[in-house]
């Protein structure tokens, strides 16, 4: 392998930036080591923020119920105290081990990290856009269609057609409004699955004429060379008409996959990692696996059962890393030292 000169280096790269993933920074963070989390999201609480941030959760301790978008809230508030670095709209592509036991972990962005130790905790594995049923839509993606927003000049002075009732919809229609030459949210009903108050933001707009709303579904693409000209849309009172647009951001949800880990090399059970129930550590030593994305007896897919993991993980991460230091189990009610890290 090539190595990028001066990596970025750090204790823990953190595959995935879930509620697991988060409070793995906590408990790492007790230990004082430094953590990069790296997510295909655009944002963090993976599938807790994205798939179902309004939706009530109700096993979570102490909380009766709470919104997967306010666990995500307070668990960054949290492991605010332990500065991580996030890394979104990354994939990592490669986790390469090093003759000093670390490794390095690539990104398709062509980052690379050094890390001591690499703990997935990347749910039941990479999250994958949906690709709308639109025939011919390859032709233009990573062209003219994208299924997520990575800088946002690139969309300035656009026309842009964004497709989808959630919250990634709404979101971007708010935040790219400013730039667009025009921006058009398509829809198939009046009704939207997104925050009530980014709906009434969305709505104010299009009562101010900033942007169009449109009821229907895109059934094609017009244009050339990958560059989108305009989309074909059957309204919902059953029209043809087309819409100008030379940018297309569908929104279609997310389909899980487990992508680039089944090439890492790890040993795998119907596409789980297999883990011990002590230091949560993959087949290959110094990668842990916490969440939905691991295996063992007694496996249960609770988010509650992902932070005990993580707790015992941080113990054996710390371990790995510093084999000679004694590490004294300290309680954050009672140690002053521990305190002292959240800032309390």
């Amino acid at each position: 392998m090539s190595v990028i000169a001066d990596p970025v280096e750090t204790d823990a790269v953190i595959i995935g930036a879930g509620p697991v993933g988060l409070f793995a920074v906590f408990e790492l963070g007790l230990l004082d080591l430094k953590c990069h989390l790296i997510d295909i999201l655009d944002r963090a609480g993976g599938q807790c923020a994205e798939l179902y941030p309004e939706k009530p959760i109700y096993d979570i301790p102490a909380w009766p119920e709470i919104s997967g978008q306010g666990l995500t809230d307070r668990l960054m508030e949290q492991i605010k105290p332990f500065d991580p670095e996030f890394h979104f709209n990354r994939m990592v592509t490669a986790v390469d081990k090093l003759e000093d036991g670390s490794f390095l972990v690539t990104t398709d962005e062509n980052e690379v990290i050094k890390a001591k130790v690499v703990v997935i905790a990347a749910g039941g594995g990479s999250f994958q856009p949906k690709r709308p049923p639109v025939p011919g839509i390859e032709a233009f993606e990573d062209k003219s269609v994208f299924y997520s927003v990575r800088r946002m000049e690139e969309f300035r002075d656009h026309d842009i057609l964004i497709v989808g009732g959630g919250d990634s919809a709404l979101d971007w229609t708010l935040s790219l409004q400013p730039i667009a030459k025009s921006l058009t949210l398509l829809h198939r009903r009046d009704a939207f699955r997104g925050a009530p108050d980014s709906v009434n933001k969305m709505k104010a707009l299009v009562e101010e004429g900033k942007i169009n709303l449109q009821l229907g579904q895109v059934t094609g693409l017009n244009g050339a060379d990958g560059l989108v000209e305009s989309a074909s849309v059957k309204t919902k009172e059953g029209d043809e008409i087309e819409v100008k647009c030379s940018r297309v951001l569908p929104f279609f949800g997310l389909t899980m996959k487990l992508g680039p880990i089944a090439d890492w090399g790890l040993n795998l059970n119907e596409n789980l990692l297999p883990v011990d129930t002590e230091k949560f550590a993959t087949s290959e030593p110094g990668i842990f696996a916490i969440g939905d994305i691991n295996t063992y007896p007694g496996k249960l897919k609770l988010i509650l059962s992902g932070f005990h993991e993580a707790a015992l993980m941080a113990h054996a991460a710390k371990k790995y890393i510093a084999p000679d230091e004694r590490i004294v189990f300290q309680y954050t009610t009672s140690s002053t030292s521990l305190q002292k890290k959240l800032g309390v």
